[in-house]
């Protein structure tokens, strides 16, 4: 069977045993700040496990996109040298909220295997939880396997969410693939070999794990089951390793037609191929290369990926033509992947490019160091710091060193290693996670849409991270209630501000965030104490809600305008709203032009005059599809999802926001500002309502202080100032004309100074007073008429020593500009460079000026003597 024959199969087999077949979600978890990469099936169900979610059914299926390429998983250095390890793989997985349990699990999978794949039982071997008796006695007496196919393990046979919270035993599934592979059975001393390779892993959520480690059965245990298609795809095609699959021989093909290798079993083609599906689906989910977080981490494995294209002998821009072959493999099952295919070829395309000037950038640096090298050992640390910096591969500065007789401090490199490493594992620490230290039931009821105030009673109180009993006067703390009109920072909005208020009692919220289901009121108790089950009087502070509604809703019509100005390509990639501004963050391939600007406000505008009702309704995700409805990068959805239409459907989104009642309401849009933020990605600022008019007024205030300037007034400001800045050009014209001449007077003064060393003219003097551009002049000016020279001139400006130095050819093989510059800059506290030639520095010592200008002499005559 194919990959997607089994893919399918699996869906179809457990949604005729009663499963929603829920989409694979993106690859960015929206209910979990402290998580990379979603790494398994069940994190889109986190929420549903830990009962603060409800969905409208009680069992489902998934085929799940996963990257593990940092943080807690992360195998990104064995991908390519093992049968089996990825950064994007698939897990199918089938889940149980409550409803069916161990005895339904087990026959499922047993089923699925033996009966839909057909797999033969004598090469299926079984282990459960040393202490999972019930298991067991389901296995060995209900299923009738073999006890000779059946162990009992400890640790490796039990699943726990976290430190605390939901774990429970496992069965896992093995497929033994014969005699013929070296290993041995699960629990067996060699079991660490490739003869027994588990395909399914069938999770028994039955406990909740507390501080203290005790384990409390669950009310409602549940089943979370993860079986990755790689694998079980390698044993339906008769094949042992992952990479032998028809899905991979297919992007092993494509990778060594665009390297131009011809041997499949390249290890470096199976690092491309793995490469290209982690890489394009976490663009397709939004992420794009950068220097921190998972930017930083899909940075690594694309320049990894053409690190072994340059191995495989290809200096060529290649990886981006690769998508094609992807969007061919996986297409059908992630159309998003096909619809974004332009997008991701532009994206790796652009990182490529920026590889492959940092590699020239990198070859500069490790020549330079090898000509300072001491001995014939590289350290470490440059080692390092070429890859790190520059992203130059470390086999490419190894193949350097061989050609020359070096050796490479690997150790010190290693030690570097490990520590960006740590790094990169702490890089998913986005935000604090509250989550942990409640212990608490439900959620809390939002009731923010129609209401600014309103009763609520305190369900659980934090301080410094820890759930307490009690909250008193100047502690900050946070407050949960068991409903509240304050909206929890969401899809960009900041989180309300205001107070909880009771008599006597003040406690100022300076911001909300959402953990879970519950709603964090973060502040500061000002006056009173509050102690849990105390109702409080809610009250949202409405001028900052009201300007914050602006916003969002202007950002909602701003991102409509981008797509119909721009082009659909373009996509939400981020946004922050609050009562003073919006940031809005979209794709776009390049720069937006200050007419395309213009025209994307002026639609804005448009749309807010016409001052259209915005509507919401609440709504099943299919009937929201149908409707256009665009999802919002960050915001988390539930089965029911909030539409929001504005204007006649010229913005259809799905929002869990809060919004004006009409367009009009905005007012107004200024755009502020327009940049680049990552390679393809761009951030618009803009302003809305009195902030807007605020800005018009700044501006306006800017160009009366102009006209007053220049003696004019606002109306022909700009035609005085036009006058001013031709006759500041033509004075600037005549000045260089001017310092040329007195250049040249000077450089024909300063010939008679030159000294003659060993056939040279040595010229090194201060001239007082002339600028950079004058001083190169005359160092050209001083060349042709000293002929074979060094010349060295430096100037005071502004407290600071400027320096340039020239070298005719016929002396630069015995000394070079840029040495000198370098060497008299150094001694001034400053720092120069150039090419053998010409070279220019500065330092900010000007009393050590005559000192460095005599060693410098000093110097120079040593190395022409010498």
């Amino acid at each position: 069977m194919k990959s997607a024959e089994i893919r399918d199969a699996f869906l179809k087999y457990f949604a005729s045993q009663g499963h929603a077949v829920v989409p694979s979600s993106s690859l960015v978890p929206d209910n979990d700040p402290t998580l990379l990469f979603t790494n398994a099936g069940m994190v889109q169900f986190k929420d549903v496990f830990l009962g603060v979610e409800q969905r409208p059914y009680c069992r489902a299926a998934s085929s799940q996109r996963c990257v593990r390429a940092g943080g807690k998983h992360n195998d990104l250095e064995n991908v390519g040298y093992t049968a089996r390890h990825h950064t994007f793989f698939e897990m199918l997985g089938n889940f149980s909220f409550g409803d069916y349990f161990k005895r339904d699990a087990i026959r499922f999978a047993w089923t699925f295997l033996t009966e839909v794949l057909g797999l033969p039982e004598e090469r299926l071997w079984i282990t459960v939880h040393v202490s999972d008796d019930e298991a067991a006695d389901i296995w060995l007496n209900e299923v009738a396997v073999s006890p000779e196919r059946f162990s009992r393990l400890d640790e490796d046979n039990f699943w726990q969410m976290g430190d605390t919270g939901p774990c429970g035993p496992s069965s896992e599934i093995f497929y033994d693939h014969g005699p013929d592979v070296p290993g041995g059975p699960p629990g067996s001393e060699n079991d660490d070999l490739d003869r027994y390779i588990e395909i399914w892993n069938l999770v028994f959520m039955q406990f909740e794990r507390s501080a203290d480690g005790h384990q409390t059965p669950l009310p409602k245990p549940s089943i979370d089951t993860g079986m990755g298609l790689e694998r079980i795809a390698a044993v339906m095609q008769g094949v042992h390793s992952n990479y032998d699959i028809d899905l991979f021989q297919a992007l092993l093909k494509a990778a060594a037609e665009v390297t131009g290798t011809r041997d499949l079993e390249n290890k470096s083609l199976r690092v491309i191929a793995d490469h290209i599906r982690s890489c394009s689906f976490l663009i397709v989910d939004g992420v794009l290369p950068a220097n921190e977080g998972r930017g930083y981490v899909l940075r690594r494995i694309i320049r990894r990926a053409v690190r072994h294209g340059h191995k495989l002998g290809q200096t060529s821009l290649f990886f981006h033509k690769l998508v094609a072959a992807l969007v061919a493999e996986m297409g059908d099952a992630y159309p998003e992947l096909a619809k974004a295919q332009a997008q991701v070829e532009k994206v790796l395309l652009a990182e490529e490019r920026q590889f492959e000037k940092t590699l020239d950038k990198g070859m500069s640096l490790l020549e330079s160091a090898l000509n300072d090298l001491q001995g014939n050992v590289i350290p470490g640390e440059l080692i390092f710091t070429l890859y790190d910096t520059f992203g130059f591969p470390v086999d490419l500065t190894n193949d350097i060193a061989r050609e020359r007789g070096l050796s490479l401090d690997m150790a010190s490199y290693e030690a570097a290693m490990e520590q960006q490493r740590q790094r990169a594992r702490s890089a998913g620490a986005f935000k604090v996670d509250y989550s942990h230290s409640l212990v608490l039931d439900g959620a809390t009821a939002f009731t923010g849409y129609d209401n600014l105030s309103g009763q609520g009673e305190v369900r659980a109180l934090l301080r410094e991270g820890a759930q307490v009993s009690q909250l008193a006067t100047g502690e900050e703390g946070i407050v949960v209630l068991d409903q509240t009109p304050f909206y929890a920072e969401s899809g960009g909005q900041a989180g309300d501000s205001g107070y909880l208020l009771a008599e006597g009692v003040e406690f100022e919220v300076r911001d909300c965030q959402k953990q879970g289901g519950h709603y964090l009121h973060i502040g500061m108790l000002l006056s009173g104490s509050i102690t849990e089950a105390q109702p409080l009087e809610a009250r949202v502070d409405n001028a900052v809600r009201a300007a914050t509604a602006l916003n969002h809703s202007a950002t909602h019509l701003l991102h409509a305008a981008l797509r119909e100005i721009l082009g659909d390509h373009v996509t939400q990639k981020g946004s922050l709203v609050d009562s003073k501004r919006l940031r809005f963050d979209f794709s776009h391939p390049e720069a937006v032009d200050a007419k395309q600007l213009k025209a994307i406000e002026r639609r804005v505008n448009e749309e807010i005059r016409i001052n259209s009702p915005v509507q919401t309704e609440i709504c099943d995700m299919e009937t929201a599809r149908q409707k256009g409805a665009m999802a919002l990068f960050g915001e988390k959805y539930g089965d029911q999802v909030r539409v929001l239409t504005m204007g006649d459907d010229f913005s259809v989104e799905l929002c869990g926001g809060t919004h004006v009642l009409r367009t009009g309401d905005i007012g107004l849009l200024r755009i502020v500002s327009e940049t680049g933020i990552a390679s393809g990605v761009r951030r618009i600022e803009a302003v809305t309502g009195a902030q807007a008019l605020t800005y018009l007024d700044e501006l306006e205030a800017q160009l009366e202080h102009i006209a007053e300037l220049v003696k004019a007034r606002p109306a022909n400001a700009v035609q005085k100032v036009g006058v001013l800045c031709a006759e500041m050009k033509a004075l600037e014209r005549e000045n260089a004309q001017l310092k040329g001449r007195l250049a040249s007077s000077a450089g024909s003064d300063l010939v008679s100074q030159a000294i003659t060393v060993n056939g040279v003219q040595v010229l090194l003097a201060d001239i007082k007073g002339t600028d950079p551009k004058s001083m190169r002049d005359t160092v050209d000016q001083l060349k042709n008429k000293l002929g074979a020279s060094v010349i060295l001139l430096a100037a005071v400006n502004d407290g600071k020593v400027a320096l340039v130095a020239g070298v005719t050819p016929e002396v630069t093989g015995r000394l070079k500009a840029g040495d000198l510059v370098q060497r008299v800059a150094v001694d001034l506290g400053g720092k120069g460079g150039g090419r053998p030639d010409m070279a220019q520095g500065g330092g900010t010592d000007v009393h050590a000026l005559p000192s460095a200008l005599k060693s410098a002499a000093e110097w120079v005559q040593q190395q022409l003597s010498g």
